[in-house]
């Protein structure tokens, strides 16, 4: 019995052992474990530790940059105030005016300088009586451009005024009448004044002061494509034409509001029928009404009616001139606004010469120029005209009967007390001119030393 207790107690004793190691290695397995996950969790700790600490530096970083850009903004805004508060400093409406077409009344002009600085009120009156604004400070400024010296022989041939010193005394007083009003002189050449409004336009749209745009421009379909082409990018609201002369179809179809204003200004064109008049060497050497155009199939009956008029052309010598055997060239008369729309025509638009005048063209379907247009009468007679301004290489030894060119210079001004070339760059040659003809604009130096020039 006692050896049976003795075995049972050894057994039990035994696996008590067992279980006292597989304690042992239970417990040592969890140290290992926790060594293990203590050092991942070290590692892990000192990760997050780094991130932290740059998260912070980054949000340090953030907060400061978030400061400047504050600071920044603020001062942006303040200078955008400050900005605004100068580009509304100097509200304006602008007036540009093309003065060949644009023409004050008769009246006002005919008073000089006086009337040229009660122009200038009446016109600054009228502009802000017509664009109501409660703009505080709001200037009118106004430049009127023209061809001074062409202006004023039209408008001595019209009988509107009787010395080119009214109109000149008259621009003055306008210049005079406003600090911000301007009447300027570009001179001769062609669209002088339509480029200046063109690109002015351009300019003062983009400008914030500029409040509205007066033009004074409705006596030219010219400038209706330009107007279409504003009209198209830019707010038409702010743009407004200015109407003497009844406003052309072109432009009033460009949808842009037209005020009349013919209180000041003409609403008449100056004389219709101009060129070759009684004050040119041709006008005063035929009194008789002008030769028609015609073309080859009568050239002869033409020819004939030149040849029988050469005789009494030249029995008129005046200071003894004649020009040569071909004798003075017949009388074109023109209409001025037909005139006008043909020197507008530019490139393959301009109207063929030697189809329209003597027919056919040489040059057929390889012609640069306009041959389907369908042509009138005074455009027939407006192309001749500006034909007969380009010397014939011939001159007076030309026996073509229909020759469209010119033998002597059309441009002759009889006004003054001696004849004066008023032409632009003239072409023609000294012998073309009558004796002591004064040459404003000689074409060529060597014509210089010949020429008595301006």
């Amino acid at each position: 019995m006692a050896s049976s207790y003795h075995d049972t107690f050894i057994n039990r004793f035994n696996e008590l052992l067992v279980h006292r190691e597989k304690t042992d290695e239970l417990i040592k397995d969890l140290i290992v474990y926790s060594d293990h996950i203590e050092k991942s969790l070290r590692v892990d700790n000192e990760k997050l530790r780094k991130k932290l600490e740059i998260a912070t530096f980054d949000l340090e970083d953030a907060r400061d940059s978030r400061r400047q850009f504050q600071a920044q903004l603020t001062s942006c805004k303040q200078q955008l105030i400050n900005s605004d508060s100068k580009l509304d400093r100097n509200p304006y409406i602008q007036v540009l005016m093309d003065g060949d077409g644009m023409l004050f009344n008769a009246d006002l002009i005919k008073l000089g300088v006086e009337g040229g600085k009660e122009a200038a009120t009446q016109l600054r009156n009228s502009v802000l009586e017509h664009c109501e604004s409660d703009i505080e400070n709001l200037e009118v400024i106004a430049n009127v451009y023209a061809n001074l010296d062409g202006l004023a022989n039209a408008m001595m041939r019209d009988d509107t005024m009787e010395s080119m010193e009214h109109l000149r005394n008259f621009a003055v007083g306008f210049t005079q009448g406003k600090a911000s009003f301007n009447f300027i002189d570009v001179g001769y050449g062609k669209e002088r004044a339509d480029s200046k409004i063109r690109e002015l336009t351009r300019w003062h749209l983009r400008n914030q002061n500029c409040k509205q745009i007066l033009l004074g421009i409705s006596h030219d379909a010219g400038y209706a494509p330009f107007l279409d082409e504003v009209v198209k990018r830019d707010n038409i609201d702010t743009m407004t034409i200015m109407e003497g002369i009844k406003t052309v179809r072109e432009l009033v179809a460009t949808g842009i509001k037209v005020i009349n204003f013919n209180k000041i200004f003409r609403s008449t064109k100056l004389t219709e029928r101009i060129t070759a008049t009684p004050n040119t060497w041709a006008g005063l050497a035929s009194k008789s009404p002008p030769p028609g155009l015609h073309s080859p199939t009568v050239a002869k009956t033409a020819v004939a009616v030149r040849k029988a008029a050469a005789p009494a052309q030249a029995g008129v010598k005046l200071n003894n001139w004649n020009p040569g055997p071909r004798g003075l060239d017949p009388v074109i008369s023109v209409n001025a606004a037909v005139l006008g729309e043909i020197r507008r025509r530019t490139a393959s638009n301009k109207l063929c010469n030697n189809h329209y005048l003597r027919g056919p063209c040489n040059s057929g379907v390889d012609c640069t120029y306009e041959h389907k247009h369908k042509i009138t009468k005074d455009e027939k007679a407006a192309i001749a005209f500006l034909a007969r301004l380009n010397p014939c290489t011939s001159g007076q030894d030309c026996d073509a009967e229909d020759c469209i060119y010119g033998h002597h210079c059309p441009s002759v001004n009889m006004l003054g007390k001696e004849p004066l070339c008023n032409a632009f760059s003239c072409r023609f040659k000294k012998e073309d001119h009558p004796p002591g003809t004064t040459i404003k604009n000689p074409r060529k130096e060597k014509w210089e030393q010949d020429y008595n020039y301006m």
